[in-house]
């Protein structure tokens, strides 16, 4: 499987050379040295990545977003916190493993942490629905929310869907009720809560469990009302118009922090969190430890008021022009 996007192909194409050249030196017989050249190609690979990533598209930022290699949920669980303890099922109906969640420390601090999973491959995507969440997976969420608030236990959530489930299953069970209380409990907790946007961040899928003091996206990840593709397929009648649709959803990081929507943009590794989870991994937790922290310093009731306040500031219209229009 093609693990490379479109607009990288000039860096492939480099990389290919230099794999050829190495390839060559090292079966010749007759020893000719070609470091030279290499030198030459490997900085030649570095300029252009440097160009090609410093001057992404929205459309181009959302393809990273979704790029397969892509560190998932479970990834950061494993490498940014250590002795996690998942915990199942929403006590009404099922276990979604779309959602996970459970225990674990951010260094010496005791959390909750849980978030959506997709799958690397099509059985996992089976099993994990794609990362699109059933109404049992938020309320198994905030089935836990709630024991983190019993304890007192700080609550982060990892936030990488493209929605939640729209299935016929989804809407018996009453997928929009289950958001909404979401939404209404997550207001009145009272422990801190982040919450960082990993990959896609749709919709109210992504919403349901994302209710924070503090919302954290990473440099190559989106956050939106709805996909690209989708809004695309109502306003152009065409899905192809998905890179059209990608630039006026103003969806990327750093629209998004320019109308308050989110607080933080965590850099990323040039050319996408996949090319070095490791570094991403220790960047993420930096960054949810000083968050973390500077919570921890605020009293509980001045941290619920600023929760509030910082939903209820989002979204504006303009009496004026909507009175204009009416005439």
């Amino acid at each position: 499987m093609k693990d490379y996007l479109d607009f990288e192909q000039p860096i492939i194409e480099l990389q290919t050379k230099l794999e050829e050249l190495t390839r060559s030196t090292q079966s010749n017989k007759v020893e000719i040295d070609f470091e030279d050249e290499a030198i030459q190609i490997r900085k030649k690979i570095e300029v252009t990545r440097k160009s090609i990533y410093s001057k992404l598209t929205p459309w181009q930022r959302i393809q990273l977003a979704r790029h397969p290699r892509r560190p998932y949920t479970l990834d950061y669980i494993k490498s940014t916190f250590q002795d996690f303890t998942e915990l199942h099922g929403d006590r009404l109906y099922s276990d979604d493993r779309a959602v996970v969640s459970g225990f674990a420390k951010l260094d010496e601090q005791k959390v909750m942490v849980m978030g959506t999973q997709k799958g690397r491959d099509t059985k996992e995507n089976i099993l994990r629905n794609f990362g699109c969440a059933h109404p049992e997976g938020y309320r198994k969420a905030l089935r836990l929310m709630k024991l983190a608030n019993k304890f007192s236990l700080p609550i982060i959530t990892i936030i990488d869907t493209a929605g939640a489930y729209p299935g016929i299953g989804a809407e018996e069970r009453h997928i929009a009720e289950a958001i909404a209380v979401n939404l209404k409990e997550m207001m009145i907790l009272n422990v801190p809560i982040i919450a960082v946007v990993i990959g896609e961040g749709g919709s109210g899928g992504a919403l349901g469990i994302g209710i924070a003091d503090r919302v954290l996206i990473l440099e190559n990840a989106y956050y939106s009302v709805i996909s690209p593709e989708g809004c695309a397929a109502i306003l152009w009648k065409d899905r192809a118009a998905a890179p059209d649709a990608a630039e006026s959803l103003k969806i990327t990081p750093e629209h998004l922090k320019s109308f308050k929507l989110i607080d933080e943009i965590i850099p990323e590794p040039t050319g996408g969190a996949h090319n070095d989870p490791e570094a991403i991994a220790n960047t993420l937790k930096k960054h949810l430890i000083k968050n973390l922290k500077a919570l921890k310093k605020t009293p509980i009731k001045k941290i619920k008021a600023d929760r509030y306040k910082k939903f209820r500031a989002h979204g504006k219209f303009n009496e004026k022009e909507l009175k204009k229009a009416k005439t």
